[in-house]
């Protein structure tokens, strides 16, 4: 049964529920419930200003009741919030700001600027300037220009969507056009985006997004990819997903340093930021590698290449969005900690490597991945959705593949998911190191055309036998080209 304490005039349903941390036999305001908060904001505001007064005895219970009054009716009276935001606890400041907010009135500009001046807690002078933002007065412009100059990035960064409800007014847009220079990067992408980007579309020379060249539909070229790239128009592919030679440990990847391979990996993946369409996605599929010692007198070395080659990408225009860890059985690698198992020396761990990394990436774009997504007929949107289940985390349980012809086969799983995840079906997906081809016949399976480059001969050959005698709605037949052979297709 549902007990009911009286404060005054005000009646306190107890469900049972207590509000976290506080019991009702020290506080009996400490069974107010959301429900109870919703039903006296409809019914009268003056009980609200009177349920916060009685709590102010305790701040929990307060900052209870602020947080969850949601939205407030048109007739109610915002001034009981006003007392509070001179409130010795930062919370409950925090709420009354935010509640006063939802007034949109002006009328509390000169309380919310006075507090702001004064407000120690970060967290509060944000939500002061989201709420004098929201009222979206031209009285509040001086004030606003001047908290662009504030050591928080993330004040400024309210200030700024303050300001663009402006945008178009000399004096806003000269203020806000100087942050292009500002020291913090999501600032000056905001900056940029607003001022600076042209979404202007040169369409006389350009292809559709959703559309790729002929030229390059199942296509496998044998040779180096720095001489394949070059051949290859500007935004021609909607994925690339590859993994890198390992830098001297294999016989088929041998550099003369490992700022050669850095530099090698540089220049690919430069070409595949040009080739690559707006805002769509690199994933780099690469671990650290352990080159062996000389002797028992010298030391091996390891190589973190997926953090080394992380700055790079940065560098050259992707934006990083994820990593994916590929986790492989234990029993699937080399072991490592044997000798450690022996004698568990410490300084001598080291720890079976079970995982690689999927570092995703996006050419750098002003646009959302949403105006992506909307350069596609719809009926291909519906039908590259993924049906059922899906990874829901980025550990990805999968097994690794061998075979006699290549040591590190993509496993087809691995490829599937990128395929599904990344893609549409009808995108043209590229592998600049496509090993024994996994990647390109799985897109086919997945009716999506593939472009790859593979310099190893045998490889090659080793493709062509694997080649699949299916061909998609459109006849693209799986093509294996010299050079050559594929410079005189691109002049066709």
């Amino acid at each position: 049964m549902n007990k009911m304490n009286v404060l005054g005039d005000i009646v306190v349903i107890d469900t049972g529920a207590t509000v976290e941390g506080f019991s009702s036999a020290n506080n009996p305001l400490s069974s107010i419930n959301k429900a109870y908060v919703d039903k006296i904001k409809k019914e009268d505001g003056l009980k609200i200003s009177k349920l916060l007064y009685e709590s102010n005895v305790n701040s929990s219970t307060l900052i209870y009741i602020l947080k969850n009054l949601g939205y407030l009716p048109a007739s109610f009276d915002y001034n009981v919030f006003s007392g509070l935001i001179d409130h010795k606890n930062e919370n409950v400041r925090y709420w009354a700001v935010k509640n006063i907010g939802k007034s949109k009135s002006d009328k509390f500009y000169s309380l919310l600027v006075q507090r702001f001046s004064i407000e120690t807690g970060t967290m509060v002078k944000r939500e002061i300037i989201s709420s004098v933002g929201r009222m979206k007065s031209h009285s509040s412009i001086p004030f606003l220009i001047k908290v662009l100059k504030d050591a928080d990035p993330k004040i400024v960064s309210q200030a700024i969507r303050a300001l663009l409800c402006f945008k178009g007014e000399s004096t806003v847009d000269d203020a806000l056009t100087l942050l292009i220079n500002h020291e913090n990067e999501m600032i000056r992408a905001v900056i940029h985006k607003e001022y600076f980007s042209s979404d202007k579309t040169d369409t006389k020379n350009k292809q559709a997004h959703f559309k790729s060249y002929d030229y390059l539909k199942n296509i496998v070229v044998n040779d180096d990819v720095r001489k394949v790239l070059p051949l290859v128009k500007d935004e021609s592919i909607h994925l690339t997903f590859t993994s890198p030679p390992y830098y001297n440990a294999r016989d088929y990847s041998i550099y003369p340093s490992y700022e050669a391979y850095l530099n090698f990996l540089k220049e690919v993946f430069q070409e595949t930021y040009r080739i690559t369409k707006e805002g769509r996605f690199l994933i780099v599929n690469t671990s650290p590698v352990i080159v062996p010692r000389i002797s028992r007198a010298h030391s091996s070395k390891r190589y973190p290449i997926p953090f080394d080659l992380h700055g790079i990408l940065v560098n050259m225009g992707w934006e990083f969005i994820d990593d994916i860890v590929w986790m492989k059985p234990e029993y699937s690698v080399k072991n490592r900690v044997g000798g450690f198992q022996q004698h568990r020396k410490p300084l001598a761990y080291k720890p079976n490597s079970i995982t690689e990394y999927l570092m995703v990436y996006r050419k750098k774009t002003d646009k959302l991945l949403d105006w992506n997504m909307r350069q596609y007929p719809q009926s291909v949107v519906e039908n590259s959705k993924i049906r059922g289940e899906f990874e829901t985390t980025n550990v990805w349980e999968i097994c690794p593949k061998s075979d006699k012809i290549h040591s590190a086969v993509f496993p087809e799983e691995l490829c599937k998911r990128v395929i599904e995840y990344y893609s549409y079906i009808g995108d043209l997906v590229f592998d600049p190191f496509a090993g024994s081809g996994t990647f390109g016949r799985t897109a086919k399976k997945m009716n999506r055309y593939f472009f790859l480059a593979e310099k190893d001969k045998t490889y090659f050959e080793y493709m062509k036998k694997m080649k699949s005698k299916r061909t998609d709605k459109e006849n693209f037949e799986t093509k294996f080209l010299s050079l050559r052979e594929f410079e005189e297709s691109v002049k066709k």
